[in-house]
């Protein structure tokens, strides 16, 4: 039996549509962004270094997201950033239309706090990118008398820090309780760039949790001038320009080994230093479509010479790295983590 020229073409078109990532299904999850608007809700305040990181990106992430869809970054803090994951991933649509730019804490603090226990599980989150991985420093003003740890050890130095949760609580509480350092914690700050206009004021000598980068990026005079007092560095491997200025690590003051396991499991949460996520339940054509376009803007020679003109510091780190560092998190022995919730604690949580 002949077939026809127009039926061949017809079973042609119809095996091209159905056929998996081929036809209207592809050209549908290409299209997809055409015309729509990505929400970049960031958990953080205005002006702080996350919500300059993700501003920056938006600007950028358009160009790399195909059907070009504008980005709109909308700020909501709260919680150390758990007010936005719990929005994330109780509310927002899950159809690729919204993403998050949360602070580390927020990721693992179902794991160490609980405080933010049933409202959020990291572990589901689409992970798409980290702009960078950085040590976090302890660090006091230009009108400080302290200018080292070791003083730091002995002396009385007034830290700044924010609501339980927030970085700049976690570790002041972490530093103070696992060396023993003598810092007066005053907590209650908005966030870090409170905290800095507080150090300012006299009111606070300095602060702890704060990213290397938002430092250089929200006081570049300090860094630029060697006003500031760098006391040290909080990370899971040591900073080659901390190095440089020999800034010491925070291990080296910690004696106990199980001190030292908990301290390492707080700080791992640096390898995602600025982490992005989608809501669980993303198709995954969207997911893949997002998670590739971070990875190419994260690149990008006019997205890198913007960062820099910013003074933002971009080492990325993939989405899919991150997906099983949370997992890995996640699976800490229970000793380690309960020592760990003990260390980041305030006074008020551990009675």
């Amino acid at each position: 039996m002949k077939i026809s020229a127009a039926a061949l073409r017809a079973v042609a078109a119809f095996a091209l549509l159905g056929a998996p990532g081929l036809g209207a299904g592809a050209a549908a999850a290409s299209d997809f962004y055409a015309g729509k608007t990505i929400n970049f809700i960031i958990g953080a305040d205005a002006a702080g270094g996350y919500d300059v990181y993700a501003r920056v990106i938006a600007r950028h992430l358009s160009q790399f997201i195909p059907g070009a869809p504008v980005v709109v970054p909308q700020n909501m803090p709260g919680a150390g950033s758990e007010k936005a994951a719990a929005y994330l991933y109780r509310v927002a649509p899950r159809d690729g239309t919204t993403i998050g730019a949360l602070f580390p804490g927020a990721i693992i603090d179902p794991l160490l706090q609980k405080r933010a226990a049933g409202q959020f599980d990291p572990t589901k989150f689409g992970y798409l990118a980290s702009a960078s991985s950085e040590p976090r420093v302890c660090a006091t003003g230009p009108s400080s008398k302290i200018t080292t740890f070791a003083q730091a050890m002995t002396e009385k130095t007034v830290i700044g820090a924010t609501q339980t949760g927030g970085a700049t609580s976690d570790y002041a509480y972490m530093t103070r309780n696992a060396t023993g350092a003598k810092l007066d914690i005053v907590s209650g700050y908005k966030g870090t760039a409170a905290i800095l206009l507080a150090v300012e004021r006299g009111e606070a000598e300095g602060l702890c949790g704060i990213d290397w980068s938002s430092l250089k990026t929200e006081r570049p005079q300090w860094v630029r001038n060697n006003t500031a007092h760098i006391l040290l560095q909080a990370a899971p491997e040591p900073n080659a320009e901390l190095d440089a200025m020999h800034v010491p690590n925070l291990l080296s003051f910690v004696k106990d080994d199980l001190d030292r396991k908990a301290v390492s499991l707080v700080t791992s949460q640096q390898i995602f230093s600025r982490p992005y996520v989608a809501p669980p339940g993303v198709p995954a054509q969207q997911a893949k479509i997002l998670r590739d376009g971070f990875a190419a803007v994260l690149h990008d020679p006019k997205f890198l010479a913007d960062a820099a003109a910013t003074r933002l510091s971009i080492a990325p780190v993939p989405g899919e790295r991150l997906q099983q560092v949370v997992s890995q998190l996640y699976a800490t022995s229970g000793d380690v983590v309960q020592r760990a919730r003990q260390l980041i604690a305030s006074p008020d949580v551990r009675k």
